[in-house]
């Protein structure tokens, strides 16, 4: 809406709605603020059960959640949640802080809703409250919040990965779809010139032995593919915020040791249909070694290069794949042709 309606809007509108309405719009869309919902239940600690529960029916109807009701002080800080169902089975005279959960899970309005979500999926909270800085609560944010970012943030990873936008979809404007897409595809040609340039060094090998030309596309494959397992298994991990580079950089070597094993086989399988068909077993042995080397450099760079990206704060699904492919290709060409030319005069 333009200023003029936002304004009128708000003016016919209760003064207690119009400040809620006022206060959420000042938060980012993306944020725990602005997700948050003002629609909750909190008590305070001095109160008995009796009166407790006389007031959760009064206010319940209005809410959002029910089942989590937020114990705050006399200041109407913060300090506890109760369960609805240890408020109906404890004694009418105890007071509300005597059952209450002291260890209570907060955001603050300005964390970003992808780490709110981790919070609640982690911890399987059916609600987390939105605090300010002296802990009053400003807010809360459900489950079912919390499963819609989910997958917008699945969404936008999945679309990211592939050099794609979040805001694109089937029948988007031509002029959106080119300047959403196309700018990645150019960084994408700039690395496949460096591929490229790498197969251009060994020219002269290629032209005398034809069979090396069938055969890199299947390393250069191979290394591709085996990376994008490696990358999408860390992206994920980075988005559940189960792994960071200072705390597990030492994965790397199950990575590298996966890639190995991974690499010995599909080379031994690779050498072992090329001796069938060319009968040479140095081309057979070149593609064994070059297999093995390229997918312990898919692993090695699918594991590094997404927790590089986030500790530069950068979005890891944003241009991972990119870089792993210019990896890969570059690194698998090299290894390749590196040996073809070692072992020439066999291959001849």
């Amino acid at each position: 809406m333009d200023t003029n309606q936002r304004k009128n809007f708000l003016k016919h509108m209760k003064e207690r709605d119009s400040k809620e309405v006022q206060m959420l719009l000042g938060f980012k869309s993306d944020s725990a603020g602005g997700i948050m919902t003002t629609q909750y239940i909190s008590l305070r600690s001095d109160l008995t059960i009796k009166d407790a529960f006389v007031k959760i029916k009064a206010i319940g109807p209005k809410t959002e959640v029910i089942e989590t009701i937020f114990v705050v002080n006399q200041h109407n800080e913060l300090i506890g949640t109760a369960d609805l169902r240890d408020v109906l089975i404890a004694p009418d005279d105890s007071i509300l802080e005597s059952i209450m959960d002291e260890n209570a899970l907060y955001v603050y309005p300005e964390t970003d809703q992808e780490e709110v979500s981790l919070l609640v999926s982690k911890y399987d909270l059916k609600a987390i409250p939105v605090v300010n800085k002296k802990h009053i609560i400003l807010g809360i944010i459900t489950v079912d919040d919390i499963i819609d970012v989910i997958v917008d943030e699945q969404t936008e990873d999945l679309l990211m990965l592939s050099g794609v936008s979040k805001d694109e979809a089937v029948g988007s404007k031509l002029a959106v779809s080119i300047r959403r897409r196309l700018p990645w595809l150019i960084i994408n040609l700039a690395t496949a010139f460096l591929a490229s340039f790498t197969v251009g060094l060994f020219e002269d090998v290629i032209v005398q032995v034809v069979a090396l030309a069938a055969a890199m596309p299947i390393v250069a494959g191979m290394g591709g593919n085996a990376g994008t397992q490696t990358l999408s298994i860390v992206i994920r991990s980075i988005a559940l915020g189960q792994v960071n580079l200072k705390k597990d950089w030492k994965y790397i070597f199950n990575e590298i040791a996966l890639g190995f094993v991974n690499g010995a086989t599909t080379g031994f399988i690779t050498g072992f249909v090329l001796y069938l068909r060319y009968g040479n077993l140095f081309l057979s042995l070149i593609i064994f070694i070059a297999m093995i080397g390229n997918l312990v450099i898919a692993g090695f760079f699918g594991f590094l290069i997404p927790l590089l990206l986030k500790k530069l704060k950068l979005d890891p699904a944003v241009s991972s794949s990119i870089f792993l492919t210019t990896a890969t290709d570059v690194g698998g060409f090299f290894i390749f042709l590196g040996l073809a030319k070692f072992f020439l005069p066999h291959l001849l």
